[in-house]
Parts: structure tokens; sequence; C-alpha cells
């Protein structure tokens, strides 16, 4: 974008007034030229994680990726690999099954849940956060990776509890 000014002024304070962008002077006082910078970092490539322990997703989705020096675990629930139903036995039967399942993912990435960096945890009913936080502490240690726990209306194949991770990346 060209911009014409009446009086030269100072080319850090338009770059720092618009982040990102690179502020230069052309010929003469009179004209500042701001053009957006592009950074390498800004492109960069992803890669596919899969355990064969899972069922294979249901969805246009992955089961894990990883970019920018994090892996990203897509939502487990309760499903057992070998069936593919929900196991039964309610908020601790399946949360213990989605760890699992998550675990055979962080094996499949080289990593484990000390890796582990962020939590999501979505409960279809808030009066099941004891038993999921007594069943979720056996497979974490301090440092805890932060986490969320939301309250959903309802999750795939009926479950009552769904977790995704964010996990240090591969290097």
């Amino acid at each position: 974008m060209r911009i014409n000014v009446n009086q030269r002024f100072a080319l850090k304070y338009a770059a720092d007034a618009h982040r990102g962008l690179e502020a230069r002077a052309t010929s003469g006082p009179t004209v500042l030229i701001i053009e957006p910078t592009v950074h390498r970092s800004f492109f960069m490539s992803k890669t596919t994680i899969t355990s064969p322990e899972l069922a294979p997703p249901v969805g246009p989705f992955s089961q894990a990726v990883e970019a920018g020096g994090f892996i990203y675990f897509s939502g487990q629930v309760g499903q057992d690999p070998t069936t593919g139903k929900l196991v039964a036995g309610g908020i601790e039967a399946e949360t213990e099954r989605v760890l699992r399942n998550l675990s055979a993912l962080l094996k499949a990435a080289g990593k484990s849940f000390d890796d582990v960096v962020r939590a999501g945890v979505f409960l279809t009913s808030m009066s099941d956060f004891v038993a999921l936080n007594g069943v979720y502490a056996r497979h974490f240690r301090q440092p805890f990776p932060a986490r969320t726990t939301v309250a959903v209306a309802a999750l795939p194949l009926g479950a009552c509890v769904e977790m995704d991770l964010v996990v240090k990346g591969l290097s």
C-alpha cells in the first residue's frame, strides 16, 4: 500500500504501527511504502501420526498431527479398538480406555504422558469430574499439563468423556 505524506516521518514509527509490515521510503520525501513481510516460519510442514493399536478415524481427520514443534492429538473417546464400541462401565472405565487410547498414540509418536503440555477434557456431566480426576491422576504426574474441562451436550458413540492433547514435538 502506498501512503502519501506531506513530510518525512520516522519509518520505525510506521513499522511499529503496522506490526508484521515492513516500512521503507522510496525516492523523495513524500512517499512511504508499507509492505507485508514474509516470514518463512509461517510455512511449516505437518506430519500425521497413527497407531495400529487404534481403530481408524471415522471421519476426515488424523489421529495426531505434528506441526510447528508440537503434536496435536485428536479427541479420543472410550472406544474399544477391537470392537469399535464404547466400553461399558461408566466414567471410570471410559476415562481409563481414553487414556489407554491416547497412550497408544503417544507410543506411536515416541512420547509419553510426561511430554503432554495441554489436555482438553469434555464431559457430558460435570458430576463426573471427581471420578475423572481419580483416573487422570494415575496417568499424569507433576508437573501436570495445563488442562481445560468443558461440559458438552453430547459426544460421539454416546460417550461421557473425550480428551485431546497437545504434546512437545518430535524433535
